[in-house]
């Protein structure tokens, strides 16, 4: 039976137990993108706190991107340095760690399809150059309504070409900028994504679209897929009372595919993440809100400790310059 703390084998890499720390944006990054030391001793700390795998906070792989303030960028060879002192420093304390690959905004409808295509390569050129960085993989962001997660929603995509007209084209740009990632990069580099099950929208993307699209990046070779929405960090949610926001569209994908299903969302506590693995095909369980509260909540529940996690979802947080807790947690 599966439980939180089981080593697992995931792409080419191990992994000391089954907690993620989800993508979550700092506000950190230097006036250019710039990786900072702010930014090292976040990671460092939450690799220290015991969690098995790290998600960068979006990264974003393009220029002349939009921007949502204070994110790193990695659209050319002159990040890869400073990259470097991050994926050692979580390296150093026995995590690994992918980099959330992204574009913030761009238009849908719009491009031509030799331009759809170059979105697909600057994808893969960022894979190659997140793996001279020492990331361990990526993970593609397809979520809260980024520019791929508009992609495959009927909302904002009407095309008629290969890349629109049904939930399986829309998807299509997925399958390919998996492919355009595993031309670039060596056997075993991590290729995960993040991806909308639902655009809580009327209209938008549905669990269907979802589990079309999450079917077809399973049958391509996806490593891992976390599901996600974008009705994202609900308040108030409470161990034992109202957990795990996504969890029927992720066992529902689980049940369908082999690819390792990763499930975020509210989940509070280490009873209620050990009867998720134990009842469903999930693997692997996501945290962002509790490890802002408490970076070392994984080694706590592991030592013995099991209370649930001291956040409270006030959301608090992502009102301060670097998403900090506004509480003090004693250890």
């Amino acid at each position: 039976m599966k439980n939180l703390f089981d080593e697992t084998k995931l792409g080419g890499v191990t992994l000391r137990n089954r907690a993620w720390r989800s993508a979550t944006w700092l506000g950190l990054a230097g006036r250019n993108g710039e990786i900072t030391n702010g930014i090292i001793r976040t990671y460092a700390e939450l690799a220290k706190g015991g969690a098995a795998m790290l998600v960068t906070g979006l990264t974003s792989i393009v220029e002349d991107d939009a921007t949502i303030g204070g994110e790193a960028k990695f659209y050319d060879d002159s990040f890869v340095a400073e990259h470097r002192r991050l994926t050692d420093a979580v390296h150093d304390e026995g995590a690994k760690i992918i980099m959330q690959t992204a574009m913030v905004d761009g238009l849908v409808d719009e491009l031509a399809t030799d331009e759809v295509e170059g979105v697909v390569r600057q994808f893969g050129e960022a894979a190659a150059r997140a793996e001279r960085a020492g990331y361990d993989g990526v993970q593609i962001h397809a979520a809260h309504f980024f520019y791929l997660s508009k992609f495959i929603s009927p909302l904002f995509n009407h095309r008629t070409d290969r890349f629109g007209g049904s939930s399986e084209k829309r998807a299509r740009i997925l399958v390919e900028i998996l492919a355009a990632m595993r031309e670039r990069t060596r056997p075993g580099f991590v290729v995960a994504i993040k991806i909308n099950s639902d655009d809580c929208q009327p209209g938008g993307l549905a669990q269907d679209d979802f589990l079309v699209a999450g079917k077809m990046l399973s049958t391509a070779g996806i490593d891992a897929i976390e599901v996600s929405a974008n009705y994202t960090s609900r308040p108030n949610i409470r161990a034992g009372v109202n957990e795990c926001s996504f969890l029927p569209a992720a066992a529902a994908l689980a049940a369908i595919v082999k690819t390792p299903v990763v499930l975020v969302g509210g989940v509070r506590s280490l009873e209620t993440a050990n009867a998720v693995l134990a009842k469903t095909a999930i693997q692997y369980i996501a945290l962002s809100r509790p490890l802002i509260r408490e970076p070392n909540l994984i080694n706590r529940w592991q030592s013995g400790d099991i209370r649930p996690s001291a956040c409270v979802s006030c959301n608090a947080c992502y009102r301060t310059s670097a998403h900090a807790c506004l509480f003090t947690v004693s250890h």
